[in-house]
């Protein structure tokens, strides 16, 4: 994920009080998933990205701060 794009999720997900392991098991994918987007070590494919979206009622660009 390019540095520029401030990852709401970490933020998000404290503010909704879910682990990481929650926020996994609602989306489906992996904890493991979770936390390397957290940590900006991957970037989500487009599928995981809306799931993402569609968790927290947004936007994938309000989510990742795209267009700052």
């Amino acid at each position: 994920m390019n540095d520029h794009v401030l990852n709401k999720i970490p933020e998000w997900r404290s503010r909704a009080g879910l682990s990481q392991q929650e926020l996994a098991d609602a989306i489906g994918v992996s904890r493991k998933t979770i936390s390397t987007i957290e940590r900006r070590k991957f970037t989500p494919s487009v599928q995981i990205a809306l799931k993402l979206a569609r968790y927290f009622k947004c936007s994938v660009d309000e989510l990742f701060e795209l267009g700052e």
